[in-house]
Parts: structure tokens; C-alpha cells; sequence
């Protein structure tokens, strides 16, 4: 026989899978797959992310991640998802260059790799959402796995996606 909790937190990693899934499946412009995701459902790691992000609060004066690292401290489950700088080659000016060589040169971000992530970053959360757990996309823990490296060095922007199953969602009215 299982508990509760033990079903619960089996849900949570289940759901994460499925999440990652979502991302890597989501719409990409043109087809170009620059999406990684991980996810962070081991206790030791969770409390290096925790750290990480209580770090930079610190030393940024930045208390919302602070607040954020207490909120996942209990989070069976992290979904981080991250995108890499591929220009797009549309020489669209969305990023404020002239052209994707221009923004290559100042070492900048394509506008379309956020587009990317922030579908892959909703089609992950719709998944969590669909199965009824908690969950809330967080600048704030993509900012920390950036410093870790989690996502490996080329990665550039990332997004985290804490999930809970608790009778109330503790990632809202903090």
C-alpha cells in the first residue's frame, strides 16, 4: 500500500515527464529545435537551486527569489526550461538590429528564441495544469539554473516551473 504522499509525489514526477515532452514537442521557429529542458526531483539538487536563488537575492537585493526559494522548497518536482541563442535568420529586426549578423555582433538574443520558450514554457505549464497540480512559471528559478550551468553553457534564457500537490498552492498568495 502506498500513502498519500507517496502517490502524490509519484504524480508530480510522472507529470514532469510529461511536461518535458510538451516542451520539446512545442511549436520552434523553423523548425529548430533549441529548446533543453531538466527537471530537478532530487532533494540534494532542489536545495542547491534553493541556495543559489537565495544567493542572488542577496547579493542583488532581489527579495522576490528569496520568497520564490522558500515557495520550491518542498516541490517534489522542478521543471526547468531553457532555450539557446540560434539566430533565426529572418533578418526580422524584432531583437533591434539590422539584421541577425548585426545582432550576432553585439552578442544579443534573437526575439525568436523567447518565443520559443515561452511556448515551450506554456505548453509544459497547460500539461501540470491539465493534471490538476500546482504549479507556477518562475523567472526566478531559471535565473538561478542559468548561474549553475544546469542547462548547459550555451543556454541563454530559462524559465522553472515548480510543482506541488498540496491542498493549497503554495506558489500563490505568498
Amino acid at each position: 500500500m502506498k500513502t498519500s504522499a507517496e502517490l502524490e509525489t509519484a504524480a508530480a514526477l510522472h507529470v514532469a515527464s510529461l511536461m518535458a515532452a510538451a516542451a520539446r514537442t512545442a511549436p520552434k521557429t523553423r523548425g529548430v529545435d533549441n529548446i533543453k529542458v531538466v527537471a530537478i526531483d532530487d532533494p540534494a539538487d532542489r536545495q542547491k537551486l534553493v541556495a543559489k536563488m537565495r544567493e542572488i537575492a542577496d547579493r542583488e537585493n532581489r527579495p522576490g527569489l528569496a520568497r520564490d526559494a522558500a515557495n520550491i522548497e518542498q516541490a517534489p518536482a522542478i521543471v526547468v526550461i531553457g532555450v539557446e541563442n540560434h539566430s533565426a535568420g529572418l533578418n526580422c529586426e524584432f531583437c533591434g538590429q539590422s539584421s541577425c549578423e548585426a545582432l550576432e555582433q553585439a552578442e544579443g538574443v534573437c526575439a525568436f528564441n523567447s518565443i520559443d520558450l515561452g511556448i515551450a514554457t506554456a505548453s509544459a505549464a497547460e500539461v501540470a495544469g491539465r493534471f490538476h497540480l500546482d504549479n507556477r512559471v518562475m523567472y526566478s528559478i531559471g535565473r538561478a539554473c542559468l548561474d549553475l550551468r544546469l542547462l548547459g553553457p550555451k543556454v541563454i534564457q530559462a524559465l522553472g516551473i515548480p510543482l506541488s500537490v498540496t491542498g493549497k498552492n503554495p506558489f500563490f498568495d505568498r
